[in-house]
């Protein structure tokens, strides 16, 4: 059962290669407050995670990232974690099998350090959301992986540090994944939220048992479906679904 509910989506075609590809995008009202909701299955889609171009230096914007894939057709893009100045990650980062920033395991201030927070993880035919601890402690087969923080939804229970009646409101982004890894929803809330109304849309509108934040006011997506490539300042790593599996 696809994650998202009363949602207008639609079924892309890769004409080329023959390819159904299971990506949906649409918008989600819950709580009163309006969410960008596109959901991606591992098997079907070709979902990637990307942060330096072939010189090595930082993508940062959507158009340099459907530049650098062409002749790939970029799907869907979204800020994938959080980032230094120098836009390096802030936490682990691998990219095609490559760790390119170790894990952080202390807390500290921001919202990347209210523990626990979480690692993204893409495999080959499973999408994780994982405890920073657990994954440190046995660490997944992960082709990629993005940590983040803080973890929105631990196995069904919302950050015990979320304040429902919090004042700080800003528009966020995050992912939450399925109880089998079939399924990831990647969402951004399209008007200012607190955390704990991030974390319920996951937890008890979408079902994902286990969601990561990805960031606020820098929370960006692209969605060829919907004409959507939001604008602002250049982020660090990014998610993207592409058409094709045959980058150069």
């Amino acid at each position: 059962m696809h994650l998202l509910r009363n949602v207008c989506s639609a079924v892309l075609f890769a004409i080329n290669s023959g390819q159904v590809l299971a990506l949906e995008c649409g918008a989600v009202v819950f709580s009163g407050a309006p969410f960008t909701v596109c959901e991606v299955d591992p098997v079907a889609d070709d979902i990637r995670l990307f942060h330096n171009d072939r010189s090595g230096m930082p993508i940062g914007t959507f158009q340099r990232l459907v530049d650098e894939i062409t002749p790939a057709n970029l799907l869907f893009a979204m800020n994938a974690g959080m980032f230094h100045p120098n836009r390096s990650p802030v936490g682990l980062y691998r990219e095609n099998g490559q760790t390119l920033s170790p894990i952080v395991l202390s807390a500290g201030p921001g919202n990347f350090g209210l523990l626990p927070n979480g690692v993204f993880c893409i495999s080959d035919r499973k999408l994780l959301v994982v405890e920073s601890h657990a994954y440190a402690s046995q660490p997944e087969m992960c082709r990629d992986a993005s940590q983040s923080g803080p973890m929105l939804v631990i196995d069904n229970e919302i950050h015990p540090r979320f304040i429902p009646e919090s004042s700080s409101r800003f528009i966020r982004n995050g992912v939450g994944v399925s109880h089998n890894g079939e399924r990831a929803a990647f969402v951004v809330s399209d008007e200012p939220v607190n955390f704990y109304e991030f974390a319920r849309l996951f937890r008890d509108h979408l079902g994902t048992p286990n969601a990561l934040y990805f960031d606020g006011k820098v929370s960006m997506m692209y969605a060829k479906e919907l004409n959507r490539s939001d604008f602002g300042f250049p982020v660090g790593p990014m998610v993207a679904v592409v058409e094709t599996g045959n980058l150069d």
